[in-house]
């Protein structure tokens, strides 16, 4: 079995994976709470921007396991809780030429503020960092080890369902561990499936 198809099994069974996650978490939602954990699964993908190597497109897949520590605070449009999670990333397609990188990483420190309302939709904004190990060098001539970094403005939209969806900028460099370090600047959608679990 070749590479590339190796890489695609991969692929297919992360996405089944993911799917049926998200299928078992799709139910009422309690609201985010102090003392109160996230689950969730998602997916997203985008295209390079200026900054750094063009022509480069990503896909990623993964799962989140999140703690809400704070009760509210902060000045009224400002006003949040502050979320701190982590993110194993099993699925990372690098798009470029001259050969498509396949990898899995993490993210360790995924720092959330979730503005507090109880409407049906609710803001936040996030930063998250952490390594991406990958089967190419990315970009060519550089790095299979690099770390992803990157911020978010998404929102999560509450009924039947919880889900979520969301503008994330994404840079990927070696962080000189290599050279030369051009990095790769994307821009991603990104939408999640899960739940907020309330304190007990």
């Amino acid at each position: 079995m070749t590479r590339s198809i190796r890489g695609a099994v991969s692929l297919a069974s992360t996405f089944f994976l993911t799917a049926f996650l998200a299928a078992s978490l799709a139910a009422a939602q309690d609201l985010p709470e102090r003392g109160g954990h996230e689950l969730e699964v998602w997916t997203g993908g985008g295209r390079s921007v200026t900054g750094g190597i063009g022509n480069t497109s990503v896909w990623n897949a993964g799962f989140r396991y999140g703690w809400i520590l704070t009760d509210p605070h902060g000045p009224s449009f400002l006003n949040g809780r502050f979320e701190f999670a982590v993110d194993a990333v099993p699925a990372f397609v690098v798009f470029q030429e001259p050969n498509t990188a396949y990898g899995a990483g993490v993210n360790p420190v995924v720092l959330k503020w979730i503005f507090a309302t109880r409407r049906h939709l609710v803001p936040y904004l996030e930063l998250n960092t952490g390594p991406l190990f990958t089967t190419h060098e990315v970009p060519p001539r550089t790095s299979a080890i690099n770390f992803a970094s990157g911020g978010a403005l998404g929102t999560y939209f509450f009924g039947k369902h919880r889900w979520s969806a969301e503008v994330r900028y994404m840079h990927i460099s070696n962080g000189s561990l290599a050279e030369p370090n051009p990095g790769v600047n994307t821009v991603q959608v990104r939408l999640g499936f899960g739940k907020f679990f309330g304190k007990k």
